[in-house]
């Protein structure tokens, strides 16, 4: 089986060392190359390459915000390449994530490219839990979070979080509703909670999360329940559960 193979990384020498690692092989394709973490999420989208070349670090989004970007299901196999990073190696190290320290060494790409092809069926990383635990580990990690990144077709832009008016489930996706549009993110509302500020934004159901700065009004429904008004017009029902905290937040 042959691998196709996309790489982003900012840095000229590092891609085409990248190119050359990948070219030597006789079971690797290079489809494309990308300068920035924004070109990747459009090309990896478009591509479908099996596995992806990442950099931690690069300008508009970096590697973990590129899978963010995708979701589960658009992801490649993945291999980061980072300078070296104490925190970072280690938590590829504990989630059995692969990766290749800056300068580029032909033996350690060898045996990551050899990992990715004898993976059973196709290397593509979809439901690769080692993956989506790392990534969770690093939302923690990195704290509250100041930005959106989010998808407009194959655009990518950012809503700041001091932007967003309300959330709201869909399927297993967030709507964020900000400034006047809604954007979809792919991420749950619970992985999408725990990165947003709780003294800013309060769950007021199980599929609604609402930025208490927009409230202009708050009126008793049934059985302990309330219809929030929001600043653009927008009605959102409490329940019951969630209307304690509301009201908690709101003296």
């Amino acid at each position: 089986m042959t691998l196709r193979v996309v790489l982003a990384d900012d840095e000229p020498l590092v891609r085409e060392r990248l190119r050359a690692l990948v070219s030597a092989r006789g079971d690797c394709t290079l489809v494309a190359e990308c300068v920035d973490g924004a070109e990747a999420v459009s090309v990896i989208e478009r591509e479908r390459p099996d596995l992806a070349l990442l950099d931690v670090q690069m300008p508009e989004l970096d590697g973990f915000e590129v899978l963010d970007a995708l979701g589960e299901e658009d992801r490649p196999a993945v291999i980061f390449v980072t300078a070296y990073d104490e925190y970072a190696v280690r938590a590829f190290e504990v989630n059995a994530v692969d990766y290749l320290l800056k300068p580029l060494e032909a033996g350690r790409f060898n045996a990551a490219i050899d990992r990715v092809a004898r993976r059973p069926g196709s290397p593509r990383a979809a439901s690769d839990p080692q993956l989506q635990a790392l990534l969770d580990e690093l939302r923690r990690k990195r704290g509250l979070a100041t930005r959106l990144v989010v998808r407009d077709g194959h655009r990518v832009s950012f809503v700041p979080i001091a932007d967003i008016d309300w959330i709201d489930a869909s399927g297993n996706y967030a709507r964020v509703h900000a400034a006047g549009r809604a954007h979809l993110l792919r991420e749950t509302l619970k992985s999408l909670e725990a990165r947003l500020d709780p003294e800013r934004f309060v769950r007021v159901h199980r599929s609604a999360i609402v930025n208490i700065e927009r409230i202009v009004a708050m009126e008793p429904y049934f059985h302990g329940e309330f219809v929030l008004t929001l600043r653009d017009g927008t009605k959102v029902t409490s329940s019951r559960t969630c209307s304690g905290r509301l009201r908690e937040m709101l003296r």
